[in-house]
């Protein structure tokens, strides 16, 4: 019986219809979790939602505590371990908002709503595609990080011209320009991202010279990432239909 708990809280197979829905029904639970974020009045509508959600969050956390000695493989110290492991403790944190043990005093800071943001993340748990995403992260860490870091470079760089190149205020309007290396720092972001708020521009010639520049730059550096993970996501994709077709040949 624990195990076939275990197969159905896990993410679907093919085939298995009940687990299939109680990956959709935990879906829609998740998002209806965060609607009540989406508004700064709570209402009693809100209130009862919450109260729902949160009881399904809680008896999921319960059977897969229950059902801990079949994920993690270590026995009776399964048991002991789980509420350490990283999604438990996504999945406790996405449920304490919602219980009175924190207090009032949490809700002051907003605490208790940015800890709910956490249940997000649980989206990953139970969304194939997006586990299938995070699998191609994981593959290619080399070479996206290796993309972070010429591009944390190329920003650091590109500031660091700015800062000593544009005058720390406009001299027609006597307004700051680069106020301060942060300034900088937050224009090169924006710009190697090709996003351009335009809150903060260069006036010399040679500012909008390195503007143009960067801008040039970003579009190459954030092609580079984007192609890595969609060749890779493609790849994965054939790899699983291949396995499925042969597992349904061997059947």
């Amino acid at each position: 019986m624990r195990k076939r708990i275990f197969e159905i809280i896990e993410l679907g197979k093919r085939g298995d219809k009940i687990s299939l829905f109680y990956d959709a029904f935990m879906l829609i639970s998740i998002a209806a979790s965060i609607l009540p974020l989406m508004f700064v009045k709570e209402t009693p509508f809100f209130r009862a939602l919450e109260t729902l959600t949160v009881t399904i969050f809680i008896i999921d956390y319960l059977l897969r505590w229950f059902t801990a000695d079949y994920r993690l493989g270590k026995k009776e110290w399964s048991f002991v371990l789980y509420p350490f492991t990283g999604w438990a403790i996504i999945d406790l944190l996405s449920i304490l908002p919602a219980l009175s043990v924190l207090g009032r005093g949490f809700k002051i800071f907003r605490v208790s709503r940015l800890l709910r943001i956490l249940r997000m993340f649980k989206f990953i748990r139970y969304s194939e595609k997006i586990q299938v995403l995070m699998k191609v992260i994981r593959k290619e860490k080399g070479v996206l990080l290796s993309v972070l870091g010429l591009s944390i470079f190329y920003v650091f760089l590109t500031a660091l011209i700015m800062f000593n190149v544009e005058p720390h205020y406009n001299p027609v309007t006597g307004a700051p320009t680069f106020d301060s290396f942060f300034d900088a720092l937050y224009w090169a972001t924006v710009t190697l991202t090709t996003v351009g708020y335009g809150d903060m521009i260069p006036i010399t010639d040679m500012g909008r010279f390195i503007s143009m520049l960067s801008s040039l730059f970003g579009v190459a550096i954030i092609a580079l990432p984007s192609g890595v993970i969609t060749a890779s996501y493609l790849d994965e994709l054939r790899h699983q239909k291949n396995e499925e077709e042969e597992k349904e040949e061997e059947s």
